[in-house]
């Protein structure tokens, strides 16, 4: 199968891996024995064997095609709500993000708080904010999210604070299981690949606190599945205009363009989302904007339109963009309706000030607009020039490496706390399990020299999502950032893992000697992925711990 076409369907056995990478996939009815392989070299494995027996009627595979992601989705569930209202206080930015989101459910827009507001707000004082507008330099929606979750659970319940991010982040794992079965039309690679993200340490922390940044993971994540849904859409409409043109004996010198494509406008409203809740998620507008022009521009190439080119980029292109940018705009725009129908926002007013509102071509523009953009001028001036030191902050060069991780929370407990006895202190460190992060920037770099080398349209679309979410952070490298931000692009490395370990599994139909030690390695991995997200859950959890146990945890001096 040529890699521009989209994969085989059907098929349950346990290899059922993606037909451009491993060869077509093995179905349940298939007889892996040497008779049926038409040589004497035995194929497959017990496992397989026993696997296909356990499949063969189709309530036994459907039951497996939706009990696999519900598994794994309770799995995510349980590691991200168990305890989360611990602390009982506001953890790292939720000092910010919090408070900002209890006063913007109030009244329609970010406002102040008294100085050393933190503690009153902890011990349940959380009505004591005004009503002037506070400076605020990220968008609304993820703020109005976290604000639904104190209104649910009461703004005075550290549950509330979290349980809005907690959610995005369990639905993100069920998203990456069902992404990656259908980028790998493989039931089995969708439970790893949602499995591997269920139990990093990464996604669960940054799915117990309440920052924003699960929360652009979450809505980039919804487009690059919307992206991935489109590519067939698009190529089938494509094709059949095509043949329609042909048929009728006109000529086709560029070919149609398809306006008729729902995915694409459902990506804007994802991505605008994600750029709604932290501008960083224009990047991945505009990478997968591009995207989907470089798709549409291979898929006439292989249809055979002379000019394919100009007719991606001149014809196809601007629908593209229109279905695409325009929507995105206008769910970015609605995100700042508190702040546009109320008067107390910071900047509201700016645009009424003598001599601010615009005058010439401009001056027709409403002035709470005025007031917006000027506002937005302020807030660019200053993610550009941010460079105050931190001591968590790390060079985003390092972040597959993953040198600098954040300390979240650090306290000590009573002894008794927990059980816990002789020294004891609560952390919240947002560290990756080390295997499956280090082994993930590794089949990154993998998919790099094979996207060159074989050209799959599945290492092509994975690479897009891990370079919005990574490559534009390495322009801002004088600006002050944190390991966290890389939970933007970490389901897309997950992916590549997973790309990886279906590789090494495999297909039933391999000789004997090499499925069972695809299946043997895969398993090591992940028992100790396992073993090693249950030796750092209490580091991801505030768990009460002695101090020795912490120390266990820094294998690099920088980790401290």
């Amino acid at each position: 199968m040529r890699a521009s076409q989209p994969p085989a369907t059907g098929g349950s056995s346990l290899d059922e891996p993606f037909d451009d990478l491993v060869g077509a996939p093995a179905r349940a009815s298939d007889d892996v024995r040497a008779d049926d392989a038409g040589d004497d070299v035995e194929r497959g494995s017990r496992l397989d064997d026993w696997w296909g027996r356990m499949l063969r009627t189709p309530a036994r595979r459907r039951a497996w095609s939706w009990g696999g992601p519900a598994a794994v989705t309770l799995l995510a569930a349980v590691l991200r709500l168990w305890n989360i209202g611990q602390p009982h206080a506001l953890v790292f930015d939720e000092t910010f993000y919090v408070k900002d989101a209890w006063t913007l459910w109030n009244n329609g827009y970010e406002s102040t708080w008294p100085d050393k507001a933190d503690p009153l707000f902890n011990a349940g004082q959380t009505d004591i904010f005004t009503t002037t507008g506070s400076y605020v330099v990220h968008p609304p929606i993820g703020k109005w999210l976290i604000g639904a979750g104190m209104e649910l659970f009461g703004p005075d319940s550290s549950v509330g604070w979290r349980i809005s991010t907690a959610v995005v982040g369990i639905l993100a794992v069920l998203l990456v299981t069902l992404i990656a079965r259908r980028l790998f039309d493989s039931p089995l690679l969708g439970v790893i690949a949602g499995g591997l993200m269920a139990i990093d340490g990464h996604a669960i922390v940054m799915s117990r606190v309440a920052l924003l940044d699960t929360t652009v993971m979450f809505f980039a994540l919804c487009g690059f599945g919307c992206v991935l849904l489109d590519r067939r859409w698009h190529e089938e409409r494509l094709a059949a205009a095509i043949a329609r043109r042909a048929a009728s004996d006109r000529p086709i010198t560029w070919g149609p363009a398809i306006w008729a494509r729902p995915w694409v406008v459902a990506a804007g409203v994802c991505f605008g989302l994600c750029t709604a809740t932290k501008w960083s998620g224009l990047y991945f507008l505009a990478a997968f904007g591009l995207y989907l022009v470089v798709v549409d521009m291979l898929a006439r190439r292989r249809a055979g339109i002379p000019f394919w080119a100009s007719a991606s980029i001149l014809k196809q292109g601007p629908a593209t963009f229109l279905l695409l940018v325009p929507v995105a705009f206008a769910v970015y725009l609605a995100s700042w309706t508190g702040w546009l129908s109320t008067s107390g926002g910071y900047d509201r007013q700016w645009a009424a000030v003598d001599g601010n509102a615009w005058t010439g071509p401009f001056s027709w523009v409403p002035l709470p607009l005025q007031s917006l953009v000027h506002y937005h001028e302020s807030m660019y001036a200053f993610h550009v020039g941010l460079s105050t030191p931190h001591p968590y902050q790390s060079n985003p060069l390092t972040w597959l490496l993953m040198i600098r991780p954040v300390a979240m929370w650090y306290e000590g407990v009573p002894d008794g706390t927990g059980g816990c006895h002789g020294g004891c202190v609560t952390d919240i460190t947002s560290i990756a399990n080390p295997l499956i992060w280090w082994a993930a920037g590794l089949a990154a770099l993998f998919l790099v020299v094979r996207l060159v080398l074989k050209r799959e349209w599945q290492a092509g679309l994975i690479l897009a999502g891990i370079a919005a979410g990574y490559l534009p952070w390495l322009l801002y490298l004088h600006r002050t950032v944190f390991q966290f931000y890389t939970i933007a692009f970490e389901p897309y490395l997950l992916l590549a893992l997973t790309l990886v370990i279906g590789l090494v599994l495999g297909r039933r139909t391999d000789e004997r000697y090499r499925r069972v030690g695809g299946i043997r390695a895969v398993a090591v991995f992940g028992i100790a992925c396992v073993l090693l997200s249950a030796f750092w859950y209490p580091l991801w959890t505030a768990t009460p711990v002695p101090t020795w146990f912490v120390m266990l945890h820094y294998w690099l001096p920088s980790w401290i």
